[in-house]
């Protein structure tokens, strides 16, 4: 079996990337679906969280506010209040790389030939804390323009382009740089095209890991 993590900054297009490989024969599985798994109430990740960043987070119904933890995490511009995402992400980092790690064992016990992908923003900020450097064999970066990405955030999220340029530089600014990326990376999709374009890509990508 091989083991990809698939990753990239911010808005790049990693989600359509993935199920452009699912759509070839790969199995996926996405980071952020496992953290808000982890995250709702009951789980001990959930539990962690509270008692570090407080209940103010917290909905009416007691689930965690994503945009309430974010700004937590992250820093509000000119609240004076520094970023905390170290905190959140030495909470939450190890948690889903077990689940991740456990999916891949299963999935490999299943399909001994199968391809599995592990699609997360922070695979290699993840590494650089220590956690697990070698468990996969290939490692695929998604790029594109930087201001296609704040377009893509602020239609996704609803917003005008310049709130997605503020809040896309302050996750930015959490994360490795794309060039730093592209140097750890032994594929790398340029997400900036036509769809099309994208999908041709990958369709390489996939050929090259099917020998």
């Amino acid at each position: 079996m091989l083991r990809l993590g698939l990753t990239g900054g911010i808005a790049s297009g990693k989600s359509a990337v993935g199920e452009m490989f699912v759509q070839l024969g790969a199995h996926l599985i996405q980071a952020d679906a496992i953290a808000h798994w982890l995250m709702e109430p009951g789980r001990p990740v959930y539990e962690e969280i509270v008692r570090t960043f407080g209940t103010s987070i917290l909905n009416p119904d007691r689930t965690i506010s994503r945009p309430k933890l974010a700004e937590a995490a992250f820093g509000l511009p000119g609240s004076g209040n520094p970023p905390r995402v170290q905190e959140l992400n030495r909470i939450v980092h190890p948690a889903v790389i077990r689940y991740e790690n456990e999916w891949m064992e299963d999935i490999g016990t299943r399909d001994p030939n199968a391809i599995a992908i592990v699609e997360a923003a922070l695979i290699l900020e993840a590494h650089a804390q220590g956690h697990n450097k070698d468990r996969f064999d290939y490692l695929i970066v998604v790029t594109c323009q930087p201001e296609q990405r704040i377009r893509r955030y602020a239609s996704r999220h609803g917003m005008s382009e310049t709130e997605a340029r503020a809040e896309v530089t302050r996750r930015m600014a959490a994360q490795i740089p794309d060039e730093e990326k592209i140097k750890a990376a032994n594929f790398v999709i340029d997400n900036s095209g036509s769809l099309a374009s994208t999908e041709e890509q990958v369709r390489r990508v996939f050929q090259a890991l099917r020998g």
